[in-house]
């Protein structure tokens, strides 16, 4: 396939799968809405009044951009381990695999199918997010960047997940039983600071209270953790990731099962 054709294909696999998850909006777009602003009125307006600050913000504004990733990394994962695991279900992603369209551009339209889900999700929560509190930017390209990185970094989980299971049953229990628990001790509720020296040395070694981290620096310009490293940890997460999947889908895992 030349450039042209390969730019066609990638787009055609990507605007299949916008259209996939907006043509159900109300079970893909409108939950997670209803969700966060649930989040929004019990932790922020009812708990947080009576905790008052966290690192020198009101609670309200300390938990906006934790909600905003915990949705932006729930969805971009769903999103494309339902989708890909369908497709293999259905037997159609067989049909790709012996077209002349290259292995990674069937990674790559389904990654980014993800990430347009995850990312139309965090900026639905974020409009939800200016009912209850205004929200300041300190550093908009930090921001926007982390969660690009982290709609993508976990857009490649959700396919690595669709690629091994084997029954609808099995992509579920990764969210359910690791990502669900990670996220929620991952900082969205919490400083570290708060924690003893043990569990503080125990959350360092959870990778999402790193993007968290990061993202709530973009916001308000304060961290638990050095920004730097956690950016360098999102990539090398993202380059190792991408590779496993790509050599699992070359190679034929989980699609000869």
């Amino acid at each position: 396939m030349n450039p042209s054709q390969t730019a066609i294909a990638l787009w055609t696999l990507v605007h299949k799968e916008i259209k996939r998850f907006t043509r159900i909006w109300p079970q893909t777009l409108l939950p997670p809405s209803i969700t966060m602003t649930m989040y929004f009125i019990i932790f922020g307006n009812l708990i947080g009044s009576r905790i008052g600050e966290m690192d020198g913000f009101s609670y309200m504004d300390f938990i906006v951009p934790g909600l905003i990733m915990m949705a932006v990394i729930t969805n971009s994962y769903s999103n494309v381990a339902s989708s890909f695991f369908s497709n293999k279900f259905q037997r159609s992603i067989e049909e790709m695999m012996v077209s002349p369209m290259p292995n990674w551009v069937i990674l790559a339209g389904f990654v980014f199918g993800g990430m347009a889900r995850g990312l139309g999700v965090g900026l639905i929560v974020t409009i939800v997010s200016l009912f209850f509190t205004r929200i300041s930017v300190a550093h908009p390209i930090l921001t926007v960047g982390v969660v690009v990185l982290t709609a993508a970094l976990f857009s490649i989980g959700g396919f690595i997940n669709a690629l091994l299971g084997k029954k609808f049953d099995d992509i579920s229990i990764v969210p359910t039983f690791i990502l669900t628990p990670l996220t929620y001790l991952g900082g969205v509720f919490y400083s570290i600071s708060l924690l003893p020296t043990f569990w503080q040395g125990v959350s360092m070694l959870n990778p999402i209270l790193y993007m968290v981290n990061v993202f709530r620096y973009g916001f308000l310009g304060v961290s638990d953790i050095p920004v730097g490293w956690a950016l360098a940890a999102i990539v090398t997460f993202i380059v190792v990731l991408f590779g496993i999947a790509l050599w699992m889908l070359e190679s034929g895992k989980g699609i000869r099962s």
